[in-house]
């Protein structure tokens, strides 16, 4: 098995043509990290002398400085320091997931090339616990051709056999059936199997401390908060479209920011970097910022696939990776994911019984 990585690069460049020096951003993000300007050249693999020539090309490029050092307490970033490493995790929260999903496209184009075994095609809605899972499958030198698509797109997918495993997620309780009425036209009740990942939370990311006092999406309506949305057709915003039904609201009545984002992590780094100050959006991103979480649904994620899918070997090293114990305990360590019923499968109106009243 082949495993290819990409990485997103992006690069600065001044109106006089200066370009900020190669290398300047992954030390930056060193310094923030450990307060100390020689911890960061050794965590990067640069000298002191190196990474303080770094830092004076970056100061002539804004014409201020991008570090300052403190005497006896170490190092700490400058404004436009803090705004660069909150640009480049910006640009890594946005683009990463979408990067992966084209390396497993290519690693399994390279299997193919390879005369070897088609790898499982999976369209998901992207979530931490499939990133995890893919990871683990990788490891295994199980290949995964995955792909990043809406809930809907993922569905459609699967009803026209362009893949094996649509990654879906309903939230649990109230809102069930509102979700679940939405997908039920693609719904194959009689033949369509849930395999369980895990459940997880979904709730509002909010300024770090939560200084507007935010206790529900009720308040971010009031205080007309900066809300940063997902794209349309992501499952997310279509959760956050039945949450403000049950409000009385709309996505009209939220103060929305001048662009959408595509992943969780790309929510909780707006909101970090202070460009918004509310989303709506995975727990494990809001932990990894340092931003507020307030929970507000549980939801089930879990793959639909075919009978006949189950019935084949297809998919023994899945469900093999989804019940061992090594793998349980890392989707685990996801803040806010609960694996309880990894690896399960059940027919889609034993896995959610209110089918029975939409149908």
């Amino acid at each position: 098995m082949y495993k290819v990585a990409i990485r997103p690069c992006w690069e600065l460049q001044s109106a006089s043509g200066t370009v900020l020096p190669p290398r300047l951003i992954e030390l930056l993000v060193e310094v923030h990290a450990s307060g100390s300007l020689a911890a960061a050249c050794r965590k990067v693999g640069l000298s002191y002398r190196y990474g303080w020539g770094l830092l004076r090309e970056g100061q002539k490029l804004f014409g201020m400085p991008l570090m300052r050092a403190m005497r006896g307490r170490g190092a700490r970033l400058t404004a436009i320091g803090e705004r660069l490493i909150w640009v480049d995790k910006r640009i890594n929260a946005r683009l990463s997931p979408m990067l992966d999903s084209l390396a497993t496209e290519l690693e399994a184009e390279l299997e193919r090339g390879m005369g070897r075994d088609v790898p499982i095609s999976l369209h998901a809605s992207h979530g931490f616990g499939v990133e995890v899972f893919r990871t683990a499958m990788a490891q295994a030198q199980h290949p995964i051709d995955l792909k990043y698509r809406s809930p809907d797109e993922a569905l459609s997918a699967l009803r026209t056999g362009t893949c094996e495993l649509a990654g879906l997620h309903l939230p649990i309780g109230e809102l069930e059936d509102e979700l679940l009425a939405h997908y039920l036209d693609r719904f194959d009740l009689q033949n369509d199997r849930v395999i369980h990942l895990a459940m997880r939370r979904q709730g509002l990311i909010l300024a770090a401390g939560n200084p507007q006092g935010i206790r529900g999406l009720a308040d971010v309506l009031q205080g007309g908060l900066r809300f940063i949305h997902r794209q349309q057709g992501s499952g997310t915003r279509l959760l956050l479209d039945c949450l403000l039904k049950r409000e009385g609201a709309s996505l009209s009545d939220l103060r929305g920011c001048d662009v959408e984002e595509l992943t969780h992590a790309a929510v909780a780094a707006y909101v970090a970097s202070g460009l918004a100050d509310a989303g709506l959006g995975l727990e494990p991103p809001a932990r990894r910022y340092g931003v507020e979480f307030i929970p507000i649904a549980t939801e089930h994620y879990f793959f639909l696939c075919r009978e006949e899918t189950i019935e084949s070997d297809r998919l023994a090293d899945v469900l093999g990776m989804l019940r061992d114990p090594a793998f349980r305990n890392d989707l685990s360590r996801l803040p806010g994911y609960d694996p309880c019923m990894c690896g399960q499968v059940q027919r889609l109106p034993d896995a959610f019984p209110s089918l029975q009243r939409l149908c």
